[in-house]
C-alpha cells in the first residue's frame, strides 16, 4: 500500500507489498525492497538502497547529506540491509564520495533518537539504543550492544560481541568480546551472559569464554603492554578462532586499544 499522501518520486524502485504511508518522503535514486514498512514522516534520501522486509519509524531520515565538510555535493550512498529496524528521529547520513557509503548490515535495531554519521559501517545483528551517537567512519562488528547514549568518536573500531554500558565516550579501539564502562573507559570483563546465549545461532562454549577471558588477563589485568599481552596470548592459547580474532584486531588497531593506560600501549 503507498497512500496518495506520501511523496514517492517515480524514478524510486519500490520492492513488492512495501507500505508507504500518508506524509512520507521517497526522494529520487531510491531502492526500496520487498515487504518494506516506511511510517508517516519518515524520509528516505537520494541514495539510498534499502533492503527486505525493513521497518523505517516516523520521523527518521535515512541516507540524510553527510554532515562533513569535504562533501561537495557528490553523488554517494547509504545502504540498509534485511530484516533492519529504524525507529523514530534516527538520522543515518551517506557517504561522502561514491564509494564505500554508510552500510548498516542485516537484523540491526536502531532505537529512537540516535544518529550514525557518513561512511559507517554496521556489520549487523546489533542492537543500537536511544540516542546513541556516532561521528564519521565508524566501525561496529556484528552482535554488538551499544546501551543508551554511547558516544563514538570519528574512526573509533568497536569488535565482534561488545557490550558498550550507557553513556560511555569511545574514542579509540574497542577488543572483541568485552565490556566497557564508565568515563574513562574501563574494561569490565567478558560478555559471557550474552555470548552464551542461542543468538541468531550463535553459542559460545565454556572453553572459548574461558580462553577469552584468560586473553583479557593477559591484556587488562597482568600490568604489562599491550605489546607483551599479545605475546603471552599467542603462547598462552592454542590457535582457536576466538584467540585468533583478539589478536587481530589488537594488531590491526597497531596495539591502539581502549582501556589501556598511555604507558602500556
Amino acid at each position: 500500500m503507498i497512500s496518495d499522501k506520501a511523496y514517492v518520486d517515480p524514478s524510486a524502485v519500490i520492492g513488492k507489498n512495501v507500505t508507504i504511508y500518508p506524509f512520507a518522503y521517497v526522494d529520487a535514486n531510491v531502492e526500496i525492497g520487498d515487504n518494506t514498512v516506511i511510517m508517516p514522516y519518515a524520509s528516505v534520501i537520494n541514495g539510498t538502497r534499502i533492503g527486505k522486509n525493513c521497518k523505517i519509524y516516523q520521523g527518521a531520515i535515512v541516507g540524510a547529506d553527510p554532515q562533513d565538510f569535504r562533501w561537495n555535493g557528490e553523488q554517494s550512498y547509504c545502504y540498509i540491509g534485511d530484516n533492519v529496524v529504524i525507529r523514530e528521529h534516527v538520522i543515518i547520513n551517506r557517504g561522502i564520495t561514491s564509494q564505500g557509503g554508510t552500510r548498516i548490515g542485516n537484523d540491526t535495531f536502531i532505537m529512537a533518537d540516535s544518529h550514525i554519521g557518513h561512511d559507517c559501517h554496521l556489520a549487523g545483528e546489533s542492537v543500537i539504543g536511544n540516542g546513541v551517537t556516532f561521528a564519521g567512519g565508524v566501525e561496529v562488528g556484528k552482535c554488538v550492544i551499544l546501551s543508551s547514549n554511547v558516544v563514538l568518536y570519528e574512526a573509533s573500531k568497536i569488535g565482534d560481541w561488545v557490550f558498550v554500558k550507557g553513556g560511555c565516550r569511545i574514542a579509540g579501539n574497542v577488543p572483541p568480546y568485552i565490556i566497557v564502562a564508565h568515563n574513562p573507559v574501563t574494561y569490565f570483563g567478558v560478555n559471557a551472559a550474552v555470548m552464551r546465549k542461542n543468538k541468531n545461532g550463535y553459542k559460545f562454549t565454556d572453553e572459548q569464554i574461558d580462553d577469552i577471558a584468560k586473553a583479557y588477563r593477559h591484556l587488562y589485568q597482568s600490568g604489562t603492554s599491550v605489546f607483551n599481552a599479545l605475546q603471552r596470548i599467542e603462547e598462552d592459547l592454542e590457535p582457536s578462532e576466538v584467540r585468533d580474532n583478539i589478536m587481530n584486531f589488537i594488531r590491526n588497531a597497531k596495539m591502539k586499544v581502549v582501556a589501556v593506560p598511555i604507558e602500556l600501549e
